[in-house]
């Protein structure tokens, strides 16, 4: 493990029938999608609104050299049950890890890039700290002065990695930068080998890439490359495009990562650092969010999971990445793009907007607080509550737009019956099954006033497992509620999902094992509702089949494959 260690790489918009759109930049961002190029189209590729021709040049076994080592920082210990442990260490090569503490879904992470501003690595931990919900493992930069790439990763929450020690940032000097938070990948959760961005070294240079997706052959290809010599440092699916590309005999590096994405299947937001350009790819049906814009004080270049990071950093959003699309920034700030290869229909992932992306986020070109809004309308016309209720309340924080739709449509009063704490610690739950029992009381606190006597109606985004949902209604009905009515602004969820989102096995998914009433009953609510599936289409509208609902659906745009690796020792 210690040798392992020591050569690690361093460890939008649509009409609505609830809530009137507001007004959006898609046709002024298309009519900027033509981009002129300050180089030659290398041989082979072609200008983003064509196909291209296919790349391909044999393979070789040469190894990937990593650059550099991760440092790991001292953290607090992490409890997980006995079942935890076992998928953090045998891993799903998805990128994070369900947390039993927290019944939710996990987005695998978030990435930033940055190209043209001297304070880059500083401007990219600050867009990470607006990316922290999307993963809160680790974090990690990679700067470049123009010459040497360098990397600070490291365990815990970006103000653990960056903020406690200002010489960490102090030591990614340049004006380029690429950064990426993270869940738990394969392998364990508290290795530090798994903290992106990557950064390697090949033959033509250094590389760092910060992924945010999951590949569904990952196993496959895996095993490929470890038959023809490749060794591996970690146990992440991303580490696959950096073998991938360092095997390339293609030329110039666009042409590598075009032949690397040629085989992967599944999900990929990448972003790509070299020692003179900044690279962005989406995979070609466009899974994960990700979006460009500028800095307004200077013109910088910024790549981004969710515009939420753009704002904070005051950068002016401009377009998304297209699915299929490779843009190339250089050190002038000249933007080439480039089709990575033929796209396919696209498959947006509709639970951005259920619950992974923050409300004042724009993405796949529509605003978040108002889908959710949405969802929540329409379920009340869908599912009002027999017999009539007295106050709705929602589930902070991701319930609460659908919430605030749900009661304005019903007519029965809004109210923040819940109050969520900010300040309890990942750490803090301790090992035993009735301490982490509490644990929903200190982060929901209910407010007596509000509930006691009252017919209340509860609104989430979704139920995973049911177990947050029963020690809820619990919550509330100590709290003297009359009745409870558990309404959910998303259809039932019945299937895992393999390409970025982590969910649990299928046997562990309450609605898979039982209908809506036998959840009903495990919750033990008055009643309780879904947002139907055809009902979340309508919603959406015309872009409705351009999303992907294999969690609700159970169609898979891209079958999965083996989605369980083989354990590595490291």
């Amino acid at each position: 493990m210690a040798a392992a260690a020591a050569h690690t790489a361093a460890a939008a918009s649509s009409s609505s029938q609830h809530l009137s759109p507001s007004p959006t930049r898609r046709s002024r961002h298309h009519s900027r999608s033509q981009h002129l190029f300050s180089s030659p189209v290398p041989h082979g590729l072609r200008q983003c609104s064509h196909r291209v021709t296919h790349l391909h040049s044999p393979s070789t076994s040469r190894h990937l050299l990593p650059m550099s080592c991760s440092p790991s920082f001292p953290q607090d210990p992490v409890f997980f049950d006995q079942q935890q442990w076992k998928r953090a260490e045998e891993g799903a090569n998805g990128g994070c890890a369900f947390d039993g503490r927290d019944d939710k879904p996990r987005e695998e992470c978030g990435v930033v890039g940055i190209l043209g501003d001297p304070q880059a690595s500083r401007l990219c931990s600050l867009a990470l700290h607006a990316l922290q919900h999307r993963g809160q493992e680790g974090a990690g930069i990679v700067s470049c002065d123009g010459d040497t790439l360098k990397s600070v990763t490291g365990l815990g929450l970006v103000s653990e990695v960056f903020g406690k020690d200002p010489s960490r940032l102090d030591a990614l000097p340049g004006d380029a930068a690429v950064g990426h938070v993270r869940y738990s990948t394969s392998g364990a959760a508290s290795s530090p080998l798994n903290v992106q961005p990557f950064l390697a070294g090949y033959r033509f240079g250094q590389v760092a890439v910060a992924h945010n997706g999951n590949l569904v052959n990952y196993a496959a290809l895996r095993a490929r490359l470890e038959d023809q010599g490749s060794i591996f440092n970690t146990s992440s699916d991303t580490e696959v495009v950096l073998h991938l590309i360092a095997i390339s005999k293609s030329r110039p590096f666009v042409a590598r990562v075009v032949e690397a994405c040629e085989q992967l299947e599944g999900a990929y937001s990448l972003i790509f650092l070299t020692s003179d350009k900044l690279y962005a790819v989406r995979d070609p049906y466009g899974f994960r969010p990700l979006v460009m814009g500028r800095r307004r004080s200077n013109g910088a270049v910024v790549f981004a999971s969710e515009t939420c990071a753009l704002d904070l950093i005051d950068a002016q959003y401009e377009r998304e990445v297209e699915r299929g699309e490779v843009i190339i920034v250089d050190r002038d700030g000249s933007v080439s793009s480039l089709c990575l290869i033929p796209r396919r229909d696209r498959r947006a992932c509709v639970f951005e907007h259920i619950y992974f992306a923050l409300p004042n986020s724009l993405v796949f070109g529509r605003p978040v607080h108002r889908e959710r809004y949405n969802f929540g309308a329409t379920l009340a016309a869908e599912s009002p509550v027999p017999g009539g209720a007295d106050v709705v309340i929602p589930v902070p924080d991701s319930g609460f737009f659908a919430a605030l739709g749900y009661a304005e449509r019903s007519g029965v009063p809004f109210q923040q019956g819940l109050i969520r704490s900010h300040y309890v610690g990942r750490t803090f739950i301790q090992p035993s099954q009735k301490i982490r029992d509490l644990g929903v009381r200190l982060k929901l606190a209910p407010v007596r006033g509000i509930l006691e006597g009252k017919r209340v109606v509860v609104v989430d985004d979704s139920i995973v497992r049911g177990t947050t949902s029963s020690k809820i209604i619990r919550l509330i009905r100590v709290a003297g509620a009359k009745e409870v009515h558990m309404r959910i602004a998303s259809p039932p969820i019945v299937g895992s999902c393999y390409y970025g989102v982590d969910t649990p096995s299928t046997q562990e998914l309450i609605s898979n094992r039982m209908d809506v009433e036998g959840v009903r009953r495990e919750i033990v609510a008055d009643s309780l509702a879904f947002l139907s599936l055809d009902s979340l289409k309508a919603s959406l509208g015309e872009e409705a089949p351009t999303y992907c609902d294999a969690c609700f659906s159970g169609k898979y745009p891209v079958p999965p494959r083996e989605n369980e690796i083989t354990r590595v020792e490291l």
